[in-house]
């Protein structure tokens, strides 16, 4: 769907132009929603890279934190949010829900099928990574470049 995929793109991106440390797991959760529930199991730190809807102009980028999460799932933008709404909710009547949850993200200029991201999307495409390195720099990850 277009932006929506904008949070694999960048774990691609993560994930082929860096190294990590083994306590750092990148994964595309895609539309696994509860299915990742075991995944979250002994897990302190969650960051989250999506589109999310702000309310803002198309490429605004956005960081939530703790229970600004939830909150910001509460209006979708695909099916897959609504299933880590539910996936956060389950981990904390479970006992499991990580101690601190970060959300980074984008507001989308689109969201019709389609596999390319819209131009404003793709512009802010290395700040949205940046964010996400920035994130991580401040949990103490230092991955390594390839």
């Amino acid at each position: 769907m277009s932006d929506d995929g904008v949070g694999v793109r960048v774990v691609q991106r993560l994930a082929t132009g860096y190294r990590f440390p083994p306590e750092v797991t990148l994964l595309d959760g895609g539309t696994l929603g509860l299915d990742l529930l075991p995944r979250l199991e002994g897990v302190d730190r969650l960051l989250v890279v999506d589109a999310i809807d702000s309310r803002e102009a198309p490429g605004t980028l956005v960081r939530l934190s703790g229970e600004e999460v939830p909150v910001a799932l509460a209006t979708r933008l695909s099916p897959h949010q609504m299933g880590l709404k539910d996936l956060l909710a389950v981990a904390d009547l479970q006992g499991i829900c990580p101690a601190e949850v970060v959300l980074v993200g984008i507001q989308p200029g689109c969201i019709e099928m389609g596999m390319e991201l819209s131009d404003v999307v793709e512009g802010r495409f290395d700040e949205l990574s940046r964010m996400v390195l920035d994130e991580l720099a401040a949990w103490g990850v230092a991955p390594f470049p390839c």
